[in-house]
């Protein structure tokens, strides 16, 4: 089992080593090796499925230390891999949705010069995220945290030659950089307050830290959460992030790094089950962000962007219940998992469509498309319905094990969060439900010269597997506890009270949502669709145009608050620091300009002060001896 932990990792790092390397020389086949290597990857966790699920629930852990990593004083990290219950679900999640996008990826790359290098990204992508996910310490985490970093700046900005590509890809990787230090500090604290950060030693002696230092390291480790995947506050880069080909932005928000942030809060539980105040901080960045996003998104004309911001919204329902604690670290996962198969599915239809409208990604300019693209739009279908929460549909399950969970955490906070997570589940039917509209529904709004048509089978075949994922996930997690059970050895196990009935919770969130539908009906089928916004709106509207000013924010709370700690730095260490340094090197010289008079060249001048010094010393001699 311990070669096959190894090559989960290898293959995709192997594949996108020989890339690299090996250069045009690879472009022939560049992309079949890309698609085989996380193929292969797939195909060893899925034996390493089987393994773990032959094995008692207590035992379903395979770790291998390959070498010692920081051997430096009291430092000692072993580079580890670590394969659990809750590790396997993401290594299934990554490779096999992976491996769909890079299949897909061969025919919506097909005319790129630069496919082979694309796909080197992509194979990057996927080994750094596995490493996150596999690692058996926060070092090792962070070592696939940074790759997954600098992969996605690789693959947003890979067309660079665009200006607004460049931006986006430096955006993600600068405010990324900004919760990286929280994990990185989190890192230190760690190690200054244990001595360690390796998972067990952490886990083991977290009950013993004081509140305070508990409290920091879930903070920190927060803040980094929130960068990954996207959640307010460093939520601005998702986005812009879209300037990136479509195969990244499902990789990205399905089943890479996003949910990065979600698997941190999960396996960090023991960190914070013993903090309140940490864990209030992460339901409440849940709440909000699943809002945000949530109003964002109706906003977007653009469907990438739209898909974008319900992403963010989506991801902040699992850090919702992640926040919850063991109560809703099993929903949480289960969440991810259905997402990643309809978020990627409603990704690779943006992408058939945009295939099919020359590249065009204004809903405004679509319109009556279900006839033409038929696959597309029943797949993409399928991902819609997931992702409102129409039952038996993969999202109902997951969201509303969410809301179910929320409503019954107790008293206000139950409330708040519940009411929250239920507004929500109808902002998400409303946008949803007009992509829908504006895009396979109602007038053709095209452009003379657009001839739409469906995309090759190799685009289409990974949109009919996801499909698959979007109807039926959901119920193959939740029937039975089946997650739950699974993942009980990892997050602990835990008994719902049901202060509020579950059938009262399922029938009001399908009441909020076919409000959501209706609404969005009566606006967009209903009414003409203009082919640009209107500008007589709301200033909620121009507000979520704005993405709720968050770059503005972000502008002037850190960006010019930092130029002004900038120059007050400057000013310091001009007068300050160079003040004193300088001033210093004045006296020191002047001190030698004196000095210096006393050299005059001359023999006699010398003599005498040897005679004046001998005399002194003689006379200091005597005194001390009639002393």
């Amino acid at each position: 089992m311990t070669t096959l932990l190894i090559l989960t990792i290898a293959l995709p790092l192997a594949g996108a080593v020989i890339l690299l390397l090996g250069g045009r020389r690879t472009n022939a086949w560049g992309h079949l090796l890309g698609c085989a290597t996380v193929i292969g990857a797939f195909a060893c966790g899925a034996v390493l499925f089987t393994h773990l699920l032959g094995l008692p629930a207590e035992d379903r852990v395979v770790h291998e230390v390959l070498f010692s990593w920081v051997p430096v004083g009291v430092l000692h990290v072993d580079f580890g891999l670590q394969l659990d219950a809750l590790s396997l679900c993401f290594v299934l999640l990554i490779t096999g949705v992976g491996a769909l996008i890079h299949l897909y990826s061969v025919g919506y790359m097909a005319e790129d010069p630069d496919r082979r290098r694309f796909f080197a990204y992509l194979n990057l992508f996927v080994a750094a995220m596995l490493l996150l996910v596999l690692a058996d310490n926060y070092l090792g985490l962070y070592l696939g945290w940074e790759g997954v970093g600098l992969a996605s700046y690789l693959l947003i900005g890979f067309w660079s030659y665009k200006p607004t590509a460049a931006t986006a890809a430096k955006k993600a990787f600068v405010v990324n950089r900004v919760g990286d230090m929280g994990l990185a500090i989190a890192l230190m604290v760690l190690f200054a307050s244990l001595g360690s950060v390796s998972y067990d030693t952490v886990f083991s002696s977290a009950p013993a830290m004081t509140s305070g230092t508990v409290t920091a390291v879930g903070l920190l480790l927060l803040l980094g959460a929130c960068g990954k995947s996207a959640q307010v506050p460093l939520q601005s880069w998702l986005g812009d992030a879209m300037e990136g080909p479509t195969p990244v932005s499902a990789l990205i928000h399905a089943a890479t790094m996003v949910t990065a942030g979600v698997y941190l809060i999960v396996r960090s539980g023991p960190i914070f089950n013993h903090s309140p105040a940490a864990q209030a901080a992460v339901v409440t960045v849940g709440a909000v962000t699943l809002l945000f996003g949530a109003i964002i998104g109706c906003a977007k004309d653009d469907i990438k962007k739209a898909l974008a911001a319900s992403t963010m919204s989506q991801i902040g329902y699992m850090v919702l219940a992640a926040g919850l604690g063991p109560a809703g670290y099993a929903v949480a996962i289960m969440h991810l998992l259905t997402h990643g198969f309809f978020k990627a599915g409603l990704f690779l239809g943006a992408g058939s469509v945009m295939h099919a409208m020359d590249d065009e990604t204004d809903m405004r300019r679509y319109g009556g498309l279900r006839t033409l693209l038929p696959i597309t739009f029943v797949t993409f279908g399928l991902g819609y319905l997931a992702i409102i929460g129409v039952p038996p549909f993969a999202g109902y399950f997951s969201k509303d094990a969410i809301i179910e969970t929320a409503l019954n955490s107790g008293g206000l906070q139950g409330w708040l969060l519940g009411g929250a997570a239920l507004l929500g589940a109808g902002i998400t039917a409303f946008y949803m439900t007009r992509v829908m509209l504006l895009t396979f529904f109602g007038q053709k709004r095209w452009k003379p010269n657009t001839h739409p048509h469906e995309s090759p089978p190799v685009m289409t075949g990974p949109m009919i597997v996801l499909a698959f994922g979007s109807v039926g996930a959901g119920a193959f997690l939740a029937v039975g506890n089946t997650l739950q059970h699974w993942l009980q050895p990892v997050v602990g196990h835990h008994e719902t009270h049901h202060t509020i009935p579950a059938w009262i919770t399922t029938v009001t969130a399908l009441g909020v949502v076919a409000i959501g539908i209706a609404v969005a009906y009566r606006q967009y089928a209903m009414h003409k669709v203009p082919e640009t916004a209107p500008l007589d709106v709301s200033a909620l509207t121009v507000a979520a145009r704005k993405d709720l000013y968050g770059d503005a924010v972000n502008e002037a709370v850190f960006m010019r608050g930092g130029q002004e700690l900038t120059k007050g730095l400057v000013v310091v260490d001009e007068k300050g620091v160079e003040g004193v340094t300088q001033g210093l090197a004045y006296v020191v010289g002047r001190i030698s300009d004196r000095l210096r008079e006393l050299q005059t060249g001359f023999a006699r001048s010398y003599a005498l002060s040897m005679l004046a010094g001998a005399a002194l010393v003689i006379a200091v001699v005597l005194f001390t001896a009639w002393r």
